[in-house]
């Protein structure tokens, strides 16, 4: 897959805010004809160290809310306002994924790259904790590392050799996240696939320093990406 926005990126800049394979690859690949209207309010759910919500600011145009339990607002502020951004294009803030501190109905769309995997695998926390943000027929982006096929009840060795099995019980296959969605039925599922997007952002990852990319070295060296992919869902509130 060609990634001509990405690629205005350098890895010097990417490397020091990725916290796993390449998210605004993972996110082109996202919003590949997308639906968003233009100028819309969107919501960067599980944004990280805010390389993604620069991504929907300055490529994209939209209105980024760009929110991370983990990562401190100040210091993404202070990286959206060396690249230039101003607080009517992107506001930084905490939030924690099932007390978000919006009104109902307030985003045109959620985007969710690499983090819904994390809170979303209870089957209530889509309609009870993060729809009701969502305007009626606004739409949601989410991109998350998945497996082919579930192997829970086998795991390959190689996998283990970076990660645990409670690691591990975050990836799921298409089928499990299918079953998960569909028990909202205010949640229309427009699509959900494979991505293209894997070797590609695994690489970028493994190319850094930091100690979690070279522990997970081991299993990709290993083979364990044979069984890993990355899942793309775009949903549509009723």
């Amino acid at each position: 897959m060609l990634y001509p926005k990405a690629e205005k990126y350098s890895f010097d800049h990417i490397r020091d805010r990725i916290m796993g394979p390449n998210p605004i690859k993972l996110l082109e690949e996202l919003l590949t004809d997308h639906a968003i209207p233009e100028g819309a309010t969107v919501l960067d759910l599980g944004c990280g160290r805010g390389l993604t919500s620069v991504f929907l600011a300055r490529e994209y145009g939209f209105r980024t809310f760009a929110a991370d339990l983990w990562i401190d607002p100040t210091e993404n502020w202070r990286y959206f306002t060396g690249l230039g951004l101003a607080r009517e294009q992107i506001v930084p803030l905490r939030a924690e994924a099932t007390a978000l501190p919006f009104a109902e109905d307030f985003f045109d769309a959620v985007v969710s790259v690499d983090s819904y995997h994390y809170f979303g695998r209870d089957p209530a926390y889509l309609g009870a904790h993060l729809l009701p943000f969502v305007r009626r027929g606004g739409l949601l982006y989410i991109a998350i590392p998945g497996m082919k096929r579930d192997c829970h009840h086998a795991l390959p060795p190689e996998l283990l050799l970076s990660w645990t099995p409670e690691d591990l019980d975050t990836l799921h296959d298409i089928p499990y996240w299918r079953a998960i969605l569909a028990e909202t039925p205010e949640a229309e599922i427009v699509s959900i696939r494979e991505m293209e997007s894997n070797a590609e952002c695994w690489d970028d990852w493994l190319r850094c320093d930091n100690e979690y990319a070279v522990s997970d070295r081991r299993s990709m060296a290993a083979g364990a990406g044979r069984h890993l992919n990355f899942i793309a869902m775009v949903l549509r509130r009723r």
